[in-house]
């Protein structure tokens, strides 16, 4: 079987120019990467030697990056971005895959406000029944218009789990109306008051928020096309909220971002049979990982694990430079991380060497 070899220019963020010099959201603001090219694109990924094009559905900001469905499309989008992606991508024979955030939409958050623990960068929605059919409804129109490969699920938590190094669900819930509602539906009791609540309960709680969400969105996405991959990127595999989750045996591909061997090793006799492992070096928000980017490869291709890296560029309406000048450069050399995974995978997917 192939090995997986994924990259992706993340448009959920602000570009590195604007990233550290804003305050504030730092989503993306609806239409900051509009004016990118498809057919630059797919060639520049065809150069880093990919197989895989990790594009974008949804992005966190709450727009779309296809035209003609019912989710706005990103203000000013040139393109029929992700369905023109598709189709070259095709053509050069890599799969081209969505994405969703599934507890960020800022756009979600700003118009249903009483849905939302408002509109951070941050993991901000309940699974409610309102918000998991919206969700549904993206993801089939997605899938029809553009007629994508799969699509990457992230930041698939309750809003109010713990993040942190072996993160334990322990933020405060401030139980918002609408939560109120979803525990009688997922507990099959009447809320017993915010002061009744343990951390256990709270547990349990979020764990059946995730499945019931995940076994609407799997319903929906195997019914509109059965080979659709659905491609879970999780920063906590061994997190209380995912432990035995039916979403781990059923998931197509599953990744691993925090990119260490041990949590892979730890979640083996959780994942089905089908199951596809993925791991990162784009290891950013979550300080698990104590392996360079090279240690992360080479763990990888021993046992078959598929590769995938995200990075963004200087500026919006750029990419990024041919993948020729990140091989003329030692690894070491580069001043920002994102770079030295470019040069990294530019490496190791084209069987060049590492020095």
């Amino acid at each position: 079987m192939e090995s997986i070899k994924a990259f992706s220019l993340d448009v959920n963020w602000k570009c590195r120019s604007h990233f550290n010099s804003q305050e504030g959201n730092q989503f993306a603001p609806p239409g900051a990467w509009a004016s990118l090219d498809p057919t630059e694109l797919v060639k520049w990924h065809k150069e880093l030697g990919v197989n895989v094009i990790q594009s974008f559905a949804v992005s966190c900001n709450g727009y779309a990056w296809y035209k003609g469905g019912a989710v706005p499309e990103q203000p000013g989008l040139k393109t029929d971005f992700l369905t023109d992606m598709v189709r070259l991508g095709r053509q050069e024979k890599m799969k081209v895959f969505g994405y969703f955030c599934f507890s960020s939409n800022t756009r979600w958050a700003e118009e249903y406000p009483e849905l939302s623990y408002g509109a951070p960068s941050a993991p901000h929605i309940p699974y409610t029944k309102k918000y998991i059919d919206f969700l549904c409804a993206s993801i089939k129109e997605a899938i029809e218009i553009t007629q994508m490969d799969g699509f990457m699920i992230d930041w698939f938590w309750n809003p109010t789990t713990g993040l942190g190094e072996g993160g334990d669900g322990g933020k405060e819930q401030l139980w918002l109306l609408c939560e109120q509602e979803m525990y009688e539906e997922l507990m099959g009791e009447a809320f017993p008051g915010k002061e009744n609540i343990s951390h256990p309960v709270q547990l349990e709680f979020n764990r059946r928020a995730i499945d019931r969400c995940w076994q609407a969105v799997r319903e929906t996405t195997k019914t509109v096309k059965p080979e659709c991959i659905i491609w879970l990127s999780c920063s906590i595999l061994d997190h209380p909220e995912m432990e035995n989750q039916p979403l781990l045996r059923e998931v197509d591909w599953l990744q691993n971002e925090a990119g260490d061997k041990e949590t892979i090793d730890k979640i083996r006799s959780q994942i089905g049979e089908h199951t596809r492992l993925l791991t990162t070096f784009s290891d950013t928000f979550f300080k698990r990982n104590k392996l360079q980017g090279e240690d992360v490869a080479a763990y990888a291709q021993k046992e078959n694990i598929g590769l995938y890296c995200y990075a963004a560029p200087e500026t919006y309406d750029h990419g990024f430079p041919a993948v020729s000048e990140y091989v003329k450069k030692s690894l070491d050399s580069y001043e920002f991380l994102d770079d030295r995974n470019i040069a990294l995978l530019a490496r190791v997917f084209n069987n060049l060497p590492l020095k």
